[in-house]
């Protein structure tokens, strides 16, 4: 699996489809296109081997500590490996839409705030991927 670094990339897949929705997170899904379109000049294409690509985006208007945000991201990229083979050849990006609620998490990264994060991306992930079935056995 692939990350994603660059703005381009994240606007590519941000302009495609929303395969999957939950309370706090959204997950978007665009084709690769593995060659520059014509007219583009002769600058390098957006995706340079055809794989998954994953990209998170946890903006500072839902999760204003970074802790809480890294926190979120390091659990975007563990439950994401869970389901690489069932995600098919495609970027995607797993966004956050909405703040969790920092009278119920009142630490910046506890454990109950990555459980809760936990649950709902692996509820995202299997509503975007029907027929996976996550390895129960990983942690984070």
């Amino acid at each position: 699996m692939q990350r994603l670094k660059t703005r381009p990339q994240f606007q590519a897949v941000l302009s495609g489809k929303t395969l999957a929705r939950t309370t706090h997170f959204a997950l978007h899904c665009a084709d690769l296109v593995l060659e520059t379109p014509a007219g583009m000049g002769p600058q390098a294409p957006l995706f340079s081997h055809a794989c998954v690509w994953l990209g998170a985006m946890v903006p500072k208007r839902w999760a204003k500590r970074a802790v809480t945000r890294n926190a979120i991201k390091r659990q975007i990229y563990t439950v994401s490996a869970q389901f690489e083979p069932h995600l098919g050849v495609a970027a995607h990006v797993v966004r956050l839409r909405a703040g969790f609620d920092r009278k119920q998490f009142v630490s910046a990264s506890s454990e109950l705030l990555k459980a809760a994060v936990r649950a709902e991306l692996l509820s995202l992930f299997a509503r975007a991927c029907p027929t996976a079935v996550p390895d129960a056995g990983a942690s984070a």
